[in-house]
């Protein structure tokens, strides 16, 4: 750490130096415009920047499927507008699995395509960015995904099993654009102040964003376990439907809290999910006692089922102790 003097020029001008070793490592000289920005009593300066888009490169000849994908996806989340990828040769197999890879994000297509170079492009406005109206949006999908699952296998629908696990999909999509999003406040003061949020604020909603994917992952698990199961006795689908309702209760209190304005009604809604948390054990335990009279095979299926809606409960747990702490007054 270095300090600095403040100095008073022309009797109303603060001003301080700044340290040589900095300026020098980002091209500041004389005459350079620097961006400064104000958070609280925090003053950030940044060399500006005149790109208008980030643009990577990556190497893909080694990279193939899942590898391929993963690489992509990675590029996309660390920020960049604008993404190469080159090889020798890109195969038919690789080009199917870049196609695989945009399919799965928002607002990025190929814009050029060469022998040796697939270029994608993020075309997404960023002022159409919100990181709230993505993490709505994740709510409300994950939510009644969970809904549908539990309604699939209490009334044997497969048609709506199926399409629970089809809507996975657009929960992860949102997902990579609230990491994104993220990851872009955490580089740069200039992301946060476009966002109009502070950065704090943006780390709890992506903490949520990921407990939302899994809320969805478990809704999944329960469609496709549903899809394996014929018609389960009225004994099990009365309590499993009551679980699934305290559960979503505790879900929608958490995300209430973390949107609340108010810290002390975020706080109140934040403690009112965190007691009820523990009596989904409870809940979960006589579900259970009822499956050890059932077959075995279902009643280890029904089993995995009550395990999915307990941990969703505990994600919901796990947002309003964000909330809670999003509440909290700042040093």
């Amino acid at each position: 750490m270095e300090t600095r003097k403040v100095q008073v020029t022309g009797g109303s001008t603060y001003t301080v130096s700044l340290p040589k070793d900095w300026a020098t490592d980002n091209d500041v000289s004389s005459g350079t415009i620097v961006e400064i920005y104000s958070e609280d009593d925090t003053l950030l300066v940044t060399p500006k920047s005149d790109a208008d888009h980030q643009e990577g490169t990556l190497e893909v000849s080694t990279l193939e499927d899942e590898q391929l994908v993963r690489a992509l996806l990675t590029m996309y989340v660390s920020g960049f507008d604008v993404i190469r990828l080159e090889a020798n040769r890109i195969t038919t197999e690789q080009r199917r699995a870049i196609r695989s890879a945009i399919q799965g994000l928002i607002g990025v297509e190929v814009v050029e395509e060469q022998t040796d170079c697939v270029v994608v492009q993020d075309l997404l406005d960023s002022s159409e960015l919100s990181i709230v109206n993505a993490v709505t949006r994740m709510r409300l999908i994950a939510n009644s995904m969970l809904a549908d699952a539990v309604t699939a296998l209490v009334e044997n629908d497969d048609d709506i099993a199926n399409d629970v696990i089809d809507r996975d999909d657009d929960v992860d999509r949102l997902f990579l654009v609230v990491s994104r999003i993220f990851r872009a406040t955490l580089r740069s003061p200039r992301a946060a102040e476009e966002l109009g949020l502070p950065r704090e604020d943006c780390f709890d909603y992506h903490s949520s964003a990921r407990q939302l994917e899994r809320v969805a992952d478990h809704a999944v698990k329960i469609s496709q376990l549903a899809l394996k199961l014929d018609e389960i006795p009225e004994e099990v689908a009365t309590p499993l439907l009551e679980l699934h309702a305290d559960v979503e209760d505790i879900l929608e209190t958490s995300m209430d809290a973390l949107f609340a304005e108010d810290s002390d009604e975020a706080t109140a809604q934040s403690h009112d999910a965190l007691e009820a948390v523990p009596a989904i054990d409870e809940h979960t335990r006589r579900i259970d006692d009822i499956l050890r009279d059932l077959d075995p095979v279902m009643a280890q299926s029904l089993g995995l089922i009550l395990d999915s809606l307990s941990r969703s409960a505990d994600y919901g747990g796990n947002v309003a102790e964000t909330a809670l702490q999003k509440a909290a007054p700042r040093p």
